[in-house]
């Protein structure tokens, strides 16, 4: 049975007394959550009488005591607790002395005496990387993984005299992704997630609310701590297997195999098979490929994965595709400033490395008693004094000494070790007196590369109904990274100028748009979009842009343009396939904050209850429409026309403000009609239109279709019960009804008795009339004497089930900001 923190919290949260409370607390633990485990709960005003950790290590305090020494809190730094299976006296009498009502112990790496776990009146609770029972003992994080579990979680229990055996508290799960490792899975949900549950559970028991569920043994698992000599990876088994196996072990204690006779540790397997210069793989089926992407390993199922970085037994890591590189690049001379720089950065190592008397170029991060948190630390300093560089903590092992370190630094700083010329697999087509390069696999984090599964989908050319090439479908997670500044989208913006008509042709080969407005619009409003949007990228503060795509080529060739513009990797994902597969998963992720969505109304409220239910993300939608336009007699009649007809065909129907029904006053219905046949008539109209009367039954009708394409149609004295006056077309279907001579009021009526409500328009010369009924119809845009001339900085959205937030203008930054309301008193 699983208890979640939420749950419990929520069934007690009325009490009057939850927040009264209180409790005397000896933490007994170390590192990180324990720190933060400690300042929550004194913030929650719980009293902390004395904190128990481990002694300092080559002169560096353990964060918990940090923390806890600066507060004036009691610290106790023993190194052990018991000799021999016995309680130190002294030890117990220290820690019986601060009389604590509860013993909390995050992550305890200790054995602490029955003595001590019994003495507080509420006895003693503890923090475990697992679902329990299953993964008891001190490696549970890595046998989640090792053995491919589907779920990971933890579990805070009472303490008894068992290894992990005690009663439940409570636990809280989530689903392991197929790439977690270690440090994901622990920096995206034990860490964050763990330190709510354990101040929740000790205000449970302050209240008198906390349960106490005993473990069964059914499905209880001990796998042991894993050390180096039983790390080395079984190349005789299944790829999945392997992977598991890469990952479970993470950096430490590493798993292992010998390439080429020599121990390589590895870290961050992936799936996919590229080409790449073969290495011996002790134990292996067949050998491995050393590829841009990666070491590549198979199993023996002959599937294959890929391992990002090698590490040799000295620790140094290399990135695995640098395997067969040069071990030395050529030495840097470096100016005065940048040596000012190495100074600071000497600093910097000699404040986290304390115990080494001098920082020379041989001095040695982790040879000199450096741990990951230090890593952390390292980074951030340097991100902070050294003009806002930024490194990876990856990039840190990859540069151990304190030369190679500095000479890594400046490279970055210089620009020097930018990523390698952005490789991309064209399609290319001969096609309007050009060779247009269309990209084809997906855009992720600045790179295009295949779908990790394989997977591909064919696109079809709508004019003939060939099938271009293979599209790769791959999913992944967008990262929340918007800062753009105004220099690299106005950049973008002319990039795009530069490429219009390339990016036009392709929009028209792969969506069938007309080229001409291809080329106006669909790539000349995007170019007006970026540079209005470039004018806000200093007035706020971050924003993310949604690309959604069902012809992904313009998409494909767009993300081509945003790398040469210098916007930073990971801003822009471009993730081609199915709305159901890959949307699903959007809508579902609980990293994401904000979705953006254009398509049908059914399709909308079911991403807006995944919204709802994965994290009540926030969700804008641009649905269904059926516009109505209103022409009255006193109209310009060949205005009217001209644009009623270019409200309906425009893009040829695929519109979603497309005037879905024409509402025409009786005086003039026939001359109106007569005009737009005839216009449509015309060769250069576009081709024929069947025009039909109800004496004809329109569901019977057939609408001519050339090639993938549907000719011009119209649909005349239509009835406001029928079908085909209430669903969106999307498609040239032009759907007339009369109304009488001077029923404003009535027509509106009918104009508005519809779920949709997106856009709409009125063709009049009385100005009156024109507002009068602008006011009444129920949509986002109106209108009046023309239709679909939209501008970048007017918004744009629907009302009813046509959705709701704005796409455009000043309005829709907000659909991608939070607003925070902070009181501060002095």
């Amino acid at each position: 049975m699983l208890w979640t923190a939420n749950t419990i919290i929520r069934k007690f949260s009325s009490s009057s007394a939850y927040y009264q409370n209180k409790l005397k607390l000896a933490l007994i633990g170390q590192s990180l959550f324990g720190q933060e485990v400690y300042t929550n709960l004194r913030k929650q005003g719980h009293k902390v009488v004395g904190v128990f950790t481990v002694p300092d290590k080559d002169g560096k305090a353990d964060p918990l005591a940090v923390v806890a020494e600066k507060d004036g809190t009691p610290v106790f730094k023993f190194p052990r607790w018991r000799v021999k299976g016995k309680p130190i006296p002294e030890v117990v009498e220290a820690y019986k002395a601060v009389g604590a009502e509860l013993n909390v112990m995050p992550f305890c790496s200790q054995f602490i005496p029955m003595n001590v776990i019994d003495f507080p009146k509420h006895g003693s609770i503890i923090y475990h990387p697992s679902i329990l029972p299953r993964h008891r003992g001190a490696s549970a994080i890595n046998w989640t993984l090792i053995e491919g579990d589907k779920k990971a979680g933890f579990s805070i229990f009472w303490a008894d005299d068992g290894l992990d055996t005690g009663p439940i508290l409570l636990q809280q799960e989530c689903p392991v992704e197929p790439n977690d490792t270690v440090d994901t899975l622990y920096n995206r949900f034990l860490f964050p997630e763990g330190i709510k549950a354990m101040v929740e559970a000790v205000q449970l028991i302050a209240d008198g609310k906390a349960p106490k569920i005993p473990q069964s043994e059914e499905g209880a698992s001990y796998e042991g701590i894993q050390k180096k000599s039983n790390a080395k990876v079984n190349m005789a088994q299944p790829a999945e297997v392997i992977h598991n196996w890469i990952r479970g072990h993470d950096k430490v204690p590493g798993a292992w195999v010998v390439i080429d006779g020599k121990v390589h540790f590895l870290n961050n397997s992936l799936g996919s098979v590229p080409a790449g210069q073969p290495v011996e793989v002790e134990g292996a089926s067949q050998p491995g490929l050393i590829a841009k992407s990666g070491l590549i390993l198979f199993g023996s199922d002959g599937k294959a994965l890929q391992v990002k970085n090698l590490q040799f037994e000295d620790r140094n890591m290399i990135p695995a595709s640098k395997y067969f590189s040069s071990d030395e690049d050529a030495s840097l001379d470096l100016t005065d400033d940048e040596k000012e720089m190495a100074e600071k950065i000497r600093a910097i190592w000699k404040g986290i490395l304390s115990n080494v008397p001098v920082i020379d170029d041989t001095t040695d991060f982790f040879k000199s008693g450096a741990a990951s948190m230090d890593v952390v630390r390292l980074v951030e300093e340097v991100k902070q004094k050294c003009g806002g560089v930024q490194l990876q903590n990856e990039d840190v092992y990859m540069a151990t000494t304190f030369q190679s370190f500095i000479q890594m630094f400046v490279r970055r700083l210089r620009g020097e070790d930018q990523e390698e010329e952005l490789l991309i697999d064209y399609v290319t087509k001969d096609v309007n007196n050009m060779t247009v390069k269309m990209p084809h696999q997906c855009f992720i984090n600045g790179n295009f590369e295949d779908a990790e599964d394989g997977k591909t989908y064919n696109t079809v050319n709508p004019t003939d109904g060939s099938v271009r090439s293979n599209f790769l479908l791959d999913i992944v997670y967008l990262q929340h990274n918007g800062n753009f500044w105004t220099c690299f989208v106005c950049s973008l913006a002319d990039l795009m100028e530069e490429h219009q008509e390339e990016l036009a042709t392709i929009e028209t080969l792969d969506s069938g748009a007309v080229y001409t407005l291809a080329l106006k619009t669909h790539v000349g409003m995007s170019i007006q979009t970026f540079r209005y949007f470039a004018g806000w990228c200093d007035k706020i503060q971050g924003s993310t842009i949604p690309i959604n795509q069902v012809t992904p080529l313009t998409a494909l060739k767009f993300a081509e343009l945003t790398v040469k513009a210098g916007i930073p990797k990971g801003v822009i994902n471009i993730v081609p396939g199915s709305g159901g597969l890959v949307g699903q998963r959007m809508s579902d992720h609980p990293d994401i904050r904000k979705l953006g969505f254009t398509g049908s109304t059914p399709i909308g409220k079911q991403i807006m209850k995944s919204c709802a239910v994965s994290n009540l993300k926030k969700v804008s939608l641009e649905l269904g429409g059926k516009s109505p336009l209103i022409i009255f007699s006193d109209c310009d009649m060949d205005k009217a026309v001209r644009m009623g007809m270019s409200s309906v065909y425009f893009n040829k129907g695929e519109n979603c403000i497309a005037a879905g029904r024409l509402f025409v006053e009786e005086s003039i219905h026939d001359e109106y009609i007569r005009r737009v046949v005839s216009r449509t008539s015309e060769p250069q109209g576009g081709g024929h239109a069947g025009v039909w009367r109800e004496l004809f039954h329109f569901h019977i009708c057939l609408f001519m279709l050339t090639g993938f394409f549907m000719e011009p149609t119209v649909f005349t004295d239509v009835e406001d019960h029928m079908f085909i006056a209430k669903e969106e077309s999307f498609g040239p279907v032009m759907v007339v009804s009369k109304f009488k001579d001077g029923d404003v009021d009535g027509v509106l009526s009918r104009a508005n008795n519809t779920e949709f409500g997106l856009a709409s328009g009125v063709f009049t010369r009385d100005i009156n009339k024109a507002m009068y009924v602008s006011e009444r119809l129920e949509a986002g845009t109106v209108f009046v004497n023309t239709y679909n001339k939209t501008d970048v900085a007017a918004p744009f959205g629907g009302f009813k089930q046509s959705g709701f937030g704005k796409d455009l203008g000043e309005e829709a930054l907000h659909e991608y900001l939070r607003t925070k309301a902070v009181t501060v008193e002095y």
